[in-house]
């Protein structure tokens, strides 16, 4: 694979040579960090562990003054960023397998699950197996688009796509549901490529594990505050939703802002490890921010990283980010990263754009457009697989 980088000064075209020295660098980074767990990891996933079950007391128990729109407030506050750290920084990161090298049962990627709708198994089909393996190829990682959104260039349009715009206002209000269908592969659905038999235990499951955490969120604890009921049935219903539109938010800027870029089957054929690591780095993006916002995005905002290094503790994201900027600035690859305005910000640009059929994105109209999709005119990266007389990938 020749990795071409366009750049203000032209095309700077990495050799195989340099993309394997390139993995090596990262797995001795990945050794390093590896030899290095212990107590300062088991201790921040305690932490925060702890943090989070505080939030949670705290949320349940201020629904009891519910009555008072000042506690109803700090009720729903601490009951969503309870939910935010159960979601983001603990379930995500522990599904994982992020910690399974404590050996503790409760953090055990195999057994663990989450406060969301989705059941464990399935998203780590989805999103551990499909889309970390197989990150922003057209036609394995499911990802790109969720089956439901055009927001890459090379997805072809059709009218349905009109309704991008809605589409994705949709899934950010109801995301927990959005995961949870996701190993449905509904667009499958629709074109008969899936069976029932295939899609018998998938939602069986998802009804089980639906069906416990609209019982404990929407009937049990507004039940148990009495006379308070529709009271707690709201800010448990609101919490739900800051949790949904600030996890869909985070995930959005992580994988799909101005610059992240898409590949081909071809293109990715027969990967070198060095060659998988460009990849991540190239079909990912970070969030800049403050050591609070990074917990919130479960460290998420380390998108780059995490994409690296999916099974390794997040808390370490942060540290470990300057030295994989630097080896991108040594080879000229890009490091996507920007405020959370400014990555939020060209995904739904992008979203809306895409909605557009492919001529009235090239017409004049498009003058009036952010210029977010403009991959071949502006500096990017472009990944080539070099080809043999007989066309195949080299």
């Amino acid at each position: 694979m020749t990795i071409l980088t366009e750049t203000k000064d032209g095309p700077l075209v990495l050799s195989p040579d340099q993309v394997e020295k390139i993995g090596r660098t990262l797995d001795e980074l990945r050794d390093r960090l590896v030899a290095d767990l212990g107590e300062r990891d088991r201790e921040y996933i305690y932490n925060v562990i702890k943090a989070q079950r505080g939030f949670e007391i705290a949320g349940r128990g201020l629904m009891y003054l519910g009555f008072l729109p000042p506690f109803w407030l700090a009720g729903v506050a601490a009951l969503s960023v309870s939910k935010i750290l159960d979601n983001m920084e603990i379930g995500h990161n522990v599904m994982h397998g992020q910690f399974d090298w404590m050996r503790e049962p409760n953090l055990n990627s195999r057994v663990f699950e989450w406060d969301t709708v989705c059941p464990a198994d399935q998203w780590k089909h989805s999103h551990n197996y499909m889309h970390h393996t197989y990150t922003n190829i057209h036609g394995r990682d499911r990802d790109i688009g969720y089956g439901v959104l055009r927001i890459d260039e090379d997805q072809d349009w059709h009218p349905y796509y009109l309704g991008n715009p809605l589409y994705a206002f949709l899934l950010m209000v109801f995301f927990e549901w959005g995961v949870m269908l996701h190993d449905l592969e509904a667009d499958n659905i629709v074109k008969g490529k899936r069976t029932w038999a295939e899609l018998k235990p998938l939602l069986k499951g998802q009804l089980r594990k639906s069906g416990r955490q609209v019982l404990k969120d929407y009937v049990a604890f507004p039940l148990l505050s009495g006379p308070l009921f529709l009271s707690t049935l709201a800010g448990n219903v609101t919490a739900n939703l800051v949790r949904n539109l600030w996890a869909y938010s985070i995930i959005f800027c992580g994988h799909f802002p101005s610059g992240v870029q898409s590949f081909t089957e071809a293109e990715t054929a027969d990967e070198t490890r060095g060659e998988w690591y460009v990849r991540q780095m190239l079909g990912s993006a970070n969030i800049s921010g403050s050591p609070l916002f990074h917990i919130m995005s479960g460290n998420l905002s380390h998108q780059i990283e995490h994409h690296l290094f999916p099974d390794l503790p997040a808390n370490r994201y942060p540290e470990i980010a300057p030295e994989v900027r630097a080896l991108c600035e040594k080879f000229g690859l890009p490091y996507n990263t920007g405020p959370l305005g400014k990555q939020i910000g060209s995904v739904w640009a992008k979203i809306f754009q895409l909605a557009l059929p492919p001529q009235v994105q090239q017409s004049r109209f498009a003058r009036f457009l952010p210029a977010v999709l403009r991959k071949r005119e502006e500096p990017g990266v472009i990944v080539m697989r070099q080809q043999s007389p007989t066309g195949a990938g080299v």
